[in-house]
């Protein structure tokens, strides 16, 4: 499904402020994509992912030392839906009083971190895009998503389903939406982006019933 598109410019300010749809940026400065997702009755999607690439823009890798961080806590990954960029360095911080055992068989990164506490400090290179969902081997319960996209431009929805994507240069772009949820291949729309204004995307999806659990697993690995 595309994603339905609003564009305006400077001559339909007016407008703008009537449909409240769009804003803009001063002159002389980069475009900007406000992206909304909702399922199909309307309401909003957390956690969806938002990623924009150029038309010819070849992959693109993130800069050395780039690093990003899913936390362990409460017996639950947080965030839920981590994006990177392809070449980052992603932290496992341990903040619970007991041991985990983080691991993932995706085709895009097969890993195990295996039993660590709070006093270790465990990292992974992803460097090939694709989704990687994350397990703990002690605790049934967890469930997280790291989505590693090639290029410098994606961000992720918040409560109210909206994101935000600024500072990108004038040209024509296709603007992809995912979340682990959704029962479609991810959702893509084709937009012009000027140096004067905002460009708003919406995005519908049929969202499948959500695999995350709350309940707790096993203590430790004392129970494993």
């Amino acid at each position: 499904m595309l994603g339905r598109i609003l564009v305006c410019n400077k001559a339909c300010r007016l407008a703008s402020l009537v449909v409240g749809l769009l804003s803009f940026s001063e002159p002389g400065y980069a475009g900007n994509i406000s992206a909304a997702i909702v399922q199909n009755d309307g309401t909003p999607i957390q956690s969806a992912v938002i990623s924009v690439r150029g038309k010819g823009q070849a992959p693109a890798t993130a800069a050395a030392g780039t690093r990003a961080t899913m936390t362990q806590s409460g017996q639950q990954f947080s965030p839920y839906v981590l994006p990177v960029q392809a070449g980052t360095t992603v932290e496992f911080p341990n903040r619970d009083p007991f041991r985990h055992h983080v691991y993932s068989f995706a085709a895009a990164k097969v890993f195990e971190l295996k039993l660590y506490d709070s006093s270790e400090a465990e990292t992974m290179l992803f460097d090939k895009e694709g989704v990687i969902p994350l397990g703990c081997n002690i605790h049934d319960n967890m469930l997280a998503y790291i989505y590693v996209v090639s290029t410098p431009h994606f961000g992720r929805t918040d409560k109210n389903g909206k994101a935000a994507i600024e500072g990108l240069p004038a040209g024509d772009y296709t603007v992809e939406a995912w979340h682990p949820d959704q029962r479609s291949s991810p959702e893509t729309a084709e937009i012009t982006v000027t140096t004067d204004g905002t460009v708003s995307v919406q995005f519908e999806m049929d969202l499948k019933r959500s695999r995350r659990q709350e309940k707790p697993g096993a203590f430790d690995d004392t129970e494993y």
